[in-house]
């Protein structure tokens, strides 16, 4: 996989990508037979893997490593999911097995936080207030954990 945003955008253009492929003719993802599935539930399908969640949280979490230990950065790094990208509950709770954090910009998304803290207890939670009292002023909070 190209790591560049160049490549990124040239890539978009060279398909199938990783973890798609074609057998018999049709297109297959992660040995999915996306025909099947289109076959059975229609179209527009929106297709969620949750395998793939772990996989590229856990390389985004290797790609720091290797830059960390390259460059001597002896900070830390915390994955952050964010829940507008998909706030459907399972998968929230998929990202979280991989030692996550979450950021949340909607309030309506705290809710669905405090009920997967509700359900699993070894969430930490940590809301931080941010104010916006003009264009060019903003103040945060301590976090409340």
């Amino acid at each position: 996989m190209d790591n560049t945003y160049n490549d990124l955008v040239q890539q978009t253009f060279k398909f199938p990508q990783e973890d798609f492929k074609v057998k018999n003719e049709y297109l297959q993802y992660n040995d999915l037979d996306l025909k099947a599935l289109i076959d059975k539930y229609g179209t527009p399908l929106k297709l969620t893997y949750l395998p793939k969640i772990g996989k590229q949280i856990n390389k985004a979490k290797q790609m720091f490593a290797n830059a960390f230990k390259k460059h001597k950065y002896e900070g830390k790094y915390n994955y952050c999911y964010c829940t507008k990208s998909s706030h459907f509950s399972f998968i929230v709770e998929e990202a979280l097995k991989n030692d996550i954090h979450l950021e949340t910009s909607y309030a309506y998304d705290i809710d669905i936080i405090k009920k997967l803290y509700a359900k699993e207890r070894s969430i930490r939670m940590c809301i931080l207030s941010v104010t916006v009292t003009s264009k060019n002023h903003t103040s945060a909070g301590s976090p409340a954990c």
